[in-house]
């Protein structure tokens, strides 16, 4: 007995993306922090960790529905739950609306506007990105960024209770690191993606023009840090480490326009990640030390 809902515990964990889901939570974390809110307390900091999860955890869920049909077809994700079979899209549904609702729900009891926020960026996430335009075109990842950067803005509003500059400008860096992260990935499956009918930006534009996008999107969500990190007000020592990280991440850009290869252009999509973990310990490390 303990077995099967171990086995299918571990399956709706995987519904939910655990890294994604985790880097999401993390950016949230780091608005709320950079907010230095005067009434930070335990039962707050606990309350933002999880309604953040829920919702975004629930959105995935639900957008792991939406494409169940376009998995099946590729073959990165055919062994996924869905459709392989190991779970119903019924089932699926009812977890991710219960997930889903939960975190707004706990959203909303702890503020209005944060509630309005979680709700707009799992609104966008679930019906603007993955349900309308997503099999339409290939600028559907500017809105599924919006999505991705409502944790962050979300988080600090919680905690200056508004949408602020720093919190448009951290939501910004966000916004315009996604296209680094999307893009080197759907260049990397483009034949994954043709089978399934996605259109992308390498199959629309092409991928020279493809990566000049990647490279002008990394250049803004770098400047964009750094910006925050001085509106901030924190150290110069903070701003000088978000450089060596940023100078990683142009490096590999550039390289990928200059001397294109797999091997760069997975080394871009895997470094993306990092530079965003980064520069979102940054932030937390110059608020807090």
């Amino acid at each position: 007995m303990w077995k099967k809902i171990k086995e299918r515990l571990r399956l709706y964990w995987e519904l939910t993306k655990a890294l994604q889901t985790g880097l999401l939570l993390l950016t949230g974390i780091t608005g709320f922090i950079t907010s230095k809110c005067p009434i930070m307390n335990y039962a707050i900091f606990i309350s933002l960790i999880g309604s953040l999860f829920l919702s975004i955890s629930g959105s995935t869920v639900l957008n792991m529905v939406i494409d169940r049909d376009i998995d099946t077809r590729m073959g990165r994700t055919a062994k996924r739950p869905l459709p392989a079979g190991k779970i119903k899209p019924k089932e699926a549904i009812i977890v991710g609306l219960s997930l889903s609702l939960a975190g707004i729900l706990w959203a909303f009891s702890l503020s209005i506007l944060y509630g309005l926020l979680i709700f707009s960026g799992l609104f966008f996430d679930v019906v603007v990105y993955s349900m309308w335009l997503k099999r339409r075109t290939p600028w559907s990842i500017v809105w599924g960024g919006i999505a991705g950067a409502m944790p962050i803005i979300a988080g600090r509003a919680l905690g200056v209770g508004k949408v602020d500059f720093i919190g448009i400008l951290l939501g910004l860096s966000i916004l315009l690191w996604i296209p680094t992260h999307i893009l080197t990935f759907s260049m990397k499956y483009y034949t994954d993606y043709a089978k399934a009918g996605i259109p992308t930006f390498p199959s629309v534009y092409g991928f020279q023009k493809t990566r000049l996008i990647i490279a002008v999107s990394s250049v803004g969500s770098a400047l964009s840090v750094g910006i925050g990190i001085t509106a901030l007000g924190l150290s110069w020592g903070y701003l000088r480490l978000l450089a060596v990280f940023s100078t990683g991440l142009l490096g590999l850009v550039f390289l990928s326009i200059i001397k294109p290869s797999e091997r760069v252009n997975m080394g871009l999509f895997k470094y993306a990640s990092l530079f965003m973990l980064s520069s979102m310990l940054i932030l937390i490390s110059g608020t807090l030390l």
